[in-house]
């Protein structure tokens, strides 16, 4: 079974999320039937939502910020999940929470696997 990373894409202000603490609190009744799903189907491995403060590290600096694309969409949060089938996967990110915002989406990458021992 292979495991995937979905990440989860939104718009941001200059300095926070655009989704306040009362939107987040709306909508983490759907959040939590949508990662329950997943789990109840024994394929959820890990999930969180993501801080905006970041550091980024490059060869020659490091800086604060989180990394946002020229339209201000930036990562907000992830989750790992296993699947025999892509499909299946893209069937559930088809109904995640994070797309009722217009600018938002989900991207799916697979993992690989990499031994650590």
């Amino acid at each position: 079974m292979a495991e995937y990373l979905l990440l989860f894409r939104n718009a941001s202000a200059d300095n926070d999320y655009l989704s306040t603490s009362q939107d987040m609190a709306d909508d983490m009744p759907a959040w939590q039937s949508w990662i329950g799903n997943i789990a109840m189907q024994g394929k959820l491995v890990y999930t969180a939502p993501v801080r905006y403060d970041a550091t980024i590290v490059s060869n020659n600096e490091i800086k604060a910020g989180p990394h946002k694309e020229l339209d201000s969409v930036l990562v907000s949060g992830f989750l790992i999940c296993k699947s025999d089938r892509l499909e299946d996967v893209q069937e559930w990110s088809k109904t995640c929470p994070i797309l009722k915002y217009p600018t938002s989406s989900v991207e799916i990458r697979p993992l690989v696997p990499f031994s650590t021992r």
